[in-house]
């Protein structure tokens, strides 16, 4: 009870810009820690993801995991492995995630990135309940913003509970929670994320839209071989 009792304590309040990325982090429970977050919501977390990975016949918790974000689905799938391919565990409804198809080009425009990404570390005191943040902007970013001469590219875009976000992928408590657990437990540094506009197993992407820039068809062939590696099957829909 001493932990719950941290976790509900009132929120402190802060000055918040518009970003995701500042109200990922503004708000913060006192006290709590990653180790708090898994003594409350750990037990029940693996409680519901344990038959997926059962069903699936990989073992919990497993070596690796990926994440496959799609927006216009606004589906977020879950993979994972032991020592062999990756298996679809199950896929999670992304509530909210603003902007459209696209990348994300610099602070401010409201997009979720587009990429190959990873997570970087776990944020227990999250104002969206709890949070993961990815590795925007990763090197291909910077690379290509360097090429352009784009600078202010935004950053600290997370994967996070509720359901609003401005530049993040919002997937609810209940899923965060899981997924956080998860990635605890796998360790942030064998999870990645790869994200799309649509699925391109689904429909090939179009690097070519008008507005795009005109190095998205490099990066959406990446993401579609990415896609590629983790091919879904009917019993998996």
């Amino acid at each position: 009870m001493a932990i719950l009792r941290k976790l509900t304590l009132p929120l402190v309040a802060l000055a918040l810009s518009a970003t995701c990325a500042t109200q990922a982090n503004a708000i913060h429970y006192p006290n709590s820690s990653i180790d708090d977050v898994m003594a409350v919501y750990g037990g029940m977390a693996e409680v519901r993801l344990k038959p997926h990975f059962e069903r699936a016949q990989v073992s919990y918790p497993p070596q690796e995991i990926v994440f496959l974000a799609t927006k216009e689905e606004k589906e977020l799938e879950l993979w994972a492995r032991d020592h062999g391919d990756f298996t679809f565990i199950r896929s999670y409804p992304i509530r909210e995630a603003s902007g459209g198809p696209g990348p994300k080009l610099r602070e401010g425009d409201k997009q979720v990135p587009e990429g190959i990404y990873r997570i970087t570390h776990l944020n227990p005191n999250s104002q969206f309940h709890l949070s993961m943040r990815i590795d925007y902007p990763n090197s291909y970013d910077l690379m290509r913003a360097a090429k352009e001469g784009r600078s202010n590219l935004g950053g600290d875009i997370f994967i996070h509970g509720k359901a609003a976000s401005t530049g993040c992928l919002a997937v609810g408590d209940i899923a965060v929670e899981e997924l956080f657990v998860l990635v605890n437990k796998v360790g942030p540094e064998r999870a990645s994320v790869v994200i799309a506009p649509h699925d391109p197993r689904r429909q090939p992407l179009d690097g070519f839209a008008n507005n795009l820039p005109r190095w998205a068809v490099e990066l959406y062939g990446d993401i579609s071989r990415e896609f590629a590696k983790y091919p879904k099957r009917d019993s998996d829909i």
